[in-house]
């Protein structure tokens, strides 16, 4: 196998009989007893009666659908429908209703409500205040980085593989921190909407300049727009209070000690970024520069005026409090915030394993519609990873071994499974990490225009893409927030 090949993954979670895992065989196993206490009893109706009720609820906890079982599907509705009722799911921002609000404070909906954003210390030669962002709900602080990444499309075989090697060696060197709970990777692309290009142009044509070179150039710049694709490029670093604070009381508590001891783990990971993955340029965003990102998410529109305003003005600072969208809805298949839609789809991995790169058709935008691409890697802790290892393979060997006993022949999907479980601790003991990746893949596009269309066509790039989309129902909002606003949410930790 080379480095550009990712195939070493395998279910979380590996039932040790006949495929059930604990609560599922627990539930199975507590639900069938009334009807065997009835049966004991001579009470033949009521055995029957709750023998109907118990095959219903097998069918409920053991019957997956669209990857949540029936039991999860009905909590996951039953909670939407009593947060719509209570609007609960509407998001009004404070300056929509005329409520005052610090500039400063961010007025968010949704899962980034919580959050709060630090300026660090003024550091490196241009004395730059990185900006760090505290979820206060999953008790975790984030920071984020633009970069700028030449591309694969037209580098060779060797150097794929180089660069390959180099992601595995960033989140081995993230796990040997013992801080670093998740890196995500996030590239958003949208039609080039020329805002650049209009400002050098009017700092640089001439007054008498000939009509027909005018004429041509307003011509080529029309067709080239139109088919032009603009792209940005995040990176964002997890690190949980419950790691973090210990080594900020040793270094002064506080905010301050907080920065100090994450200011150090991102210079080792801006290493691996630049050396490892190729990046050509890495900046740690401020305060003033991430709003403006998250401003963009919400509003792909804004951007233009943004830059306009940069232009003539020389600064464009969107204060947090108008960060966020005025009004926002999170509905059951997709999530509407201002003057536009999105759906939020999760990508499944195949079992012939993902080619670096194949993910590059998912992020082709249609006409007038902006897509956002978000690879998460969480890394589990040494000693977790080795938990899950020996439990996972405790589980592999139970179920070869019921198998075997009962004479069943255990199927091809099966035995590949338990082979890349058994693989796995290899690899731990090699000094890899472990790590449970997960892909989100997102379409935002005018209310003008049915947002059911751009949904099926993102269904279709994600397949002509050699993957399997699956729609986040019910979940839409923290699925949108996620996938394209870079604060660094995480779908792997709850709230604490």
């Amino acid at each position: 196998m080379n480095a550009t090949t990712y195939r070493d993954y395998s279910r979380a979670r590996i039932g040790f009989f006949f495929g059930l895992t604990g609560w599922q065989l627990a539930a199975v196993t507590t639900g069938v007893l009334p009807a065997l206490w009835e049966v004991s009893l001579g009470e033949w109706a009521s055995a029957a009666a709750w023998l109907a009720a118990w095959v219903v609820m097998t069918l409920l906890v053991i019957t997956p659908v669209r990857g949540r079982s029936s039991t999860g599907w009905m909590l996951a509705a039953t909670t939407h429908a009593l947060g719509a009722v209570a609007g609960w799911s509407r998001f009004t921002s404070h300056a929509a209703t005329g409520a005052g609000v610090a500039a400063g404070t961010p007025d968010l909906p949704g899962v980034l409500a919580t959050c709060t954003v630090h300026d660090a210390p003024p550091t490196g030669p241009l004395a730059r205040r990185v900006a760090l962002v505290q979820h206060h709900a999953s008790r975790t602080w984030a920071v984020t980085a633009a970069v700028v990444h030449p591309g694969i499309g037209l580098s060779e075989p060797g150097q794929r593989d180089l660069q390959g090697a180099g992601l595995s060696g960033l989140l081995d060197a993230a796990r040997a921190t013992e801080l670093v709970d998740e890196i995500q990777l996030m590239v958003r692309t949208v039609p080039e909407d020329g805002a650049e290009r209009d400002a050098w142009v009017s700092r640089h044509r001439p007054p008498g300049a000939p009509t027909v070179a005018r004429r041509v150039n307003e011509e080529l710049q029309a067709a080239l727009s139109f088919a032009a694709v603009r792209t940005e490029s995040f990176v964002s670093v997890l690190v949980p209070e419950a790691r973090l604070g210990k080594a900020a009381r040793e270094a002064g508590g506080g905010i301050e000690g907080r920065a100090q001891v994450l200011l150090g783990v991102l210079a080792e990971i801006e290493a691996h970024l630049r050396s490892g993955l190729g990046m050509s340029e890495v900046t740690w965003l401020t305060s003033p520069e991430l709003a403006v990102a998250c401003r963009t998410g919400f509003a792909p529109g804004d951007r233009a005026g943004i830059i306009d305003a940069l232009t003539r003005h020389g600064a464009a600072d969107v204060p947090w409090a108008l960060a966020g969208p005025s009004g926002a809805d999170a509905a059951a298949r997709h999530y509407s915030h201002d003057a536009w839609n999105s759906i939020t789809a999760t990508v499944l991995l195949p079992v012939r394993g993902a080619l670096m790169g194949s993910l590059a058709p998912v992020l082709v935008p249609g006409a007038g519609e902006r897509r956002s691409v978000l690879v998460a890697y969480p890394i589990t802790a040494a000693r977790a990873a080795s938990r899950q290892t020996a439990s996972s393979e405790w589980s592999a060997d139970m179920a070869d071994g019921l198998r075997s006993r009962a004479r069943m022949r255990q199927s091809a999907r099966s035995a590949h499974e338990s082979a890349r479980v058994r693989d796995l601790d290899h690899k731990l003991a090699r000094g890899h990490a472990l790590v449970r990746a997960y892909a989100l893949v997102s379409v935002t596009a005018p209310k003008t225009a049915r947002i059911a269309e751009h949904g099926r066509r993102l269904d279709a790039s994600i397949r002509a893409a050699g993957f399997a989309p699956l729609r986040m129902d019910l979940s839409q909002d923290a699925a949108f927030a996620a996938a394209t606003i870079p604060l660094g949410v995480s779908l792997t930790r709850g709230r604490a």
